[in-house]
């Protein structure tokens, strides 16, 4: 069941609704959709130091406590819908930080499940390599690559979040139609798998 809320909301987790998937299940966008797709505006951002709250509010909630697991990237799939004008988000882990970014999928929507798609590194860059073409190889720790070439738009790089320390929260207004990439990124990590506690939501 969706849930819009109109205030900044106390909790909506992925729940149920969350599945895993292998497929970006992307398609290239031609030059023309390119040129009507209006400038993506920055996210508002956040950070509270309310760590130990979220941390327990969320180890109750189904499928908000998960472990990004060393060279891992963790993509959360988030689908605008018609009766929401905002995707929120709020994430922390325990002990150590984690990349994170977000981008936007400009592909019309044709299925308004939140998913989840977990894939190594190597993965991940194979998979973005088919979607823009030549892809050079990024560091976390400087931001992500740019896109190019493709019906991704980077709304935020991925940048190293220093999570551990304190709450992460932000918001961004739908652009139009489409599907949010939200990325926890723990591919520099040779040796840490990450716990991560994560809740998106959509707000009117």
């Amino acid at each position: 069941m969706l849930r819009i809320i109109k205030k900044p909301p106390l909790s909506w987790s992925l729940g149920k609704q969350a599945r895993r998937t292998t497929a970006a299940g992307s398609c290239q966008l031609s030059a023309e959709m390119k040129a009507q797709m209006p400038p993506l505006k920055l996210p508002e951002t956040w950070t509270s130091a309310a760590l130990k709250e979220l941390k327990a509010k969320l180890r109750m909630e189904e499928d908000s406590v998960v472990t990004v697991y060393r060279g891992d990237i963790m993509t959360v799939h988030v689908p605008t819908v018609p009766e929401a004008k905002k995707v929120c988000w709020e994430f922390a882990t325990d002990g150590y930080d984690i990349g994170f970014g977000i981008y936007f999928d400009w592909t019309p929507v044709t299925n308004r499940s939140i998913t989840v798609h977990i894939s190594e590194s190597s993965d991940d860059e194979d998979e973005e390599e088919e979607l823009e073409g030549h892809v050079s190889n990024g560091d976390v720790e400087k931001g992500s690559k740019t896109q190019t070439n493709s019906n991704l738009a980077e709304i935020l790089p991925v940048y190293r979040q220093d999570s551990h320390l304190s709450v992460n929260g932000g918001s961004h207004e739908f652009p139009g139609e489409g599907t949010y990439l939200l990325k926890f990124d723990n591919s520099y990590s040779l040796w840490r798998n990450k716990t991560l506690y994560y809740r998106v939501y959509y707000s009117a």
